[in-house]
């Protein structure tokens, strides 16, 4: 009996990991754009469960806020970043044909921290201390914003999850053959992924560039992530952003974003000719 026990033990791992290894999948998330962004990733992930969860972790810190009296206390900063914002996600569907019929949500969250983030299905969140304490400029705005919703746009959260979940995978078969329901736990993830944890370099230097056409297209001048950039980091200690340790020296970012700036250039020009 033991043995038989153990062999279908086996075979249920088998099957577990050949079920999970079928579920993955190379795409391609986004057109190229003018900044010509074309490499593929391998999702383990459905984009589906990712909206779910993305939309469960919103939910839940808007709830926080409200209880705090820390979301959107400042009517003026509000109107102001759903305005870029708008103008922004008008621009998303030059990347992908699906991104303007997104749920949208923009809201701000009262709180000194110098942050932003944009989930998957475009669930965007600005803290305020992004806006007062750098004193941004709209196309610096435009600038952030859209490095943020340039990771939606590529599903890099999506794409992380789905490493980390590879790194477990001796756990998950566990789980599948144990009956636990471990993937409850991915809207956890997902707000840890979000908040917590830095991206790739790779997935910062998409970001810089998607970011920057986007910034272009809606009539923002490129050239402003430079000086977006080179604010941040003049911030030191506590105050500078977590995500910035996952990029190159400022100086070769300074250039890769001067180069980025200049190739969009005939884009901003046309979006604000008269």
């Amino acid at each position: 009996m033991f043995i038989k026990n153990l062999n279908d033990y086996r075979h249920s791992i088998l099957l577990a990991a050949g079920l999970l290894v079928a579920g993955c999948q190379t795409i391609q998330t986004t057109q190229p754009g003018t900044v010509g962004v074309v490499r593929t990733q391998s999702m383990a992930v459905s984009s589906e469960q990712m909206d779910q969860a993305s939309t469960q972790a919103y939910d839940k810190m808007l709830k926080q806020a409200r209880a705090k009296n820390a979301l959107n206390r400042d009517a003026e900063m509000l109107a102001r970043v759903r305005g870029v914002a708008n103008r922004l996600i008008r621009q998303t569907v030059v990347f992908r044909s699906d991104a303007p019929a997104w749920r949208w949500d923009v809201n701000i969250f009262q709180s000194n921290e110098i942050n932003a983030f944009c989930m998957a299905g475009g669930k965007i969140g600005v803290y305020s201390g992004l806006v007062s304490q750098l004193g941004l400029t709209d196309a610096e705005l435009a600038a952030v914003l859209g490095h943020e919703i340039a990771h939606a746009l590529r599903e890099h959260v999506r794409e992380q999850v789905s490493l980390q979940y590879a790194m477990q995978l001796p756990g998950l078969l566990i789980s599948v053959v144990t009956g636990s329901q471990a993937l409850a736990q991915l809207g956890d993830m997902v707000g840890d992924v979000t908040l917590g944890l830095p991206r790739s370099r790779q997935a910062e230097s998409e970001g810089d560039v998607i970011g920057v056409e986007l910034a272009a297209r809606a009539g923002y001048d490129p050239r402003a992530a430079i000086s977006l950039w080179q604010k941040m980091n003049k911030l030191g200690g506590a105050s500078k952003p977590e995500f910035l340790s996952t990029h190159p020296s400022p100086a070769t970012r300074e250039e890769d974003l001067a180069m980025t700036a200049e190739i969009v250039m005939p884009l901003y020009r046309k979006a604000v000719k008269p």
